[in-house]
């Protein structure tokens, strides 16, 4: 079975992802920042992360520069998902890393069709 984690410092956003990907069969692990994050995943294989932007302690950009610095999750998929929707938001997303770029909130049958193509059944 294929884990996600969800990086959100939204509890509410985090239970929203958790359980459209949990619906979908998917395992989830969840972080409140870009840190925690980072922690969870030396441990951890990861097959696709939902990242928010901005966070304390670490933001989502940060997070993702530092994911791609990690042999072992350098070509794992990252979808940011955020609520920042300009289009230098997208462009420094995509400078460090992400996969894909989405605004907030993200309709369910649209994150199972970015799963569908970014992560193995």
């Amino acid at each position: 079975m294929s884990t996600v984690m969800v990086v959100d410092d939204s509890k509410t956003v985090r239970n929203y992802h958790g359980s459209i990907l949990k619906s979908m069969g998917l395992d989830v692990l969840e972080a409140e920042n870009g840190m925690e994050a980072l922690e969870k995943s030396l441990n951890e294989e990861i097959d696709l992360y939902l990242v928010d932007v901005n966070m304390p302690i670490m933001d989502g950009y940060s997070f993702v520069q530092d994911l791609r610095k990690q042999d072992a999750h350098r070509f794992v998929p990252v979808i940011m998902i955020t609520t920042q929707a300009k289009e230098e938001d997208k462009l420094n997303a995509y400078k460090v890393g992400a996969n894909l770029f989405e605004t907030k909130p993200i309709k369910p049958n649209q994150l199972q069709a970015y799963i569908d193509i970014l992560v193995k059944s």
